[in-house]
């Protein structure tokens, strides 16, 4: 079983920065992909940004490119979302996924990854 915990989220103004980290232990014995979707009320989770096991590779929905960054921590299995200029369209409840999706894009999707974590609220007030 594999244990995902996000951390770091919260309320800052329009055009301010939250630094998101996520880790996954337990029953992985190799890299995984990690990825980040959020979900805003009233809509349906969405893809934020994921990065492939070995870190070659990273993906962005396009509202967020130039604004957020994610990188693998040093440690295995760790990630961080660097958010900036966050804007009001950016409150949600983000989750973390971690998984061996099949395809980069697989990656995209939210079907791409079998562990979650329990979400973290970001609210960006204008």
């Amino acid at each position: 079983q594999v244990h995902v915990v996000e951390s770091g989220g919260g309320l800052v103004q329009a055009g301010g920065s939250l630094r998101l980290s996520c880790a996954a232990s337990g029953r992985t014995w190799s890299a995984l992909a990690m990825a980040w979707f959020r979900q805003a009320p009233g809509k349906e989770r969405e893809f934020v940004a994921a990065v492939t096991w070995n870190g070659d590779n990273t993906y962005y929905t396009t509202s967020v490119q130039g604004r957020f960054t994610l990188t693998r921590g040093s440690a295995r299995n760790t990630a961080v979302l660097q958010m900036n200029n966050l804007k009001p369209e950016d409150s949600a409840v983000y989750y973390c996924a971690a998984g061996r999706p099949w395809t980069d894009n697989d990656a995209l999707l939210a079907s791409g990854y079998d562990n979650w974590g329990q979400g973290t609220q970001v609210a960006v007030s204008s």
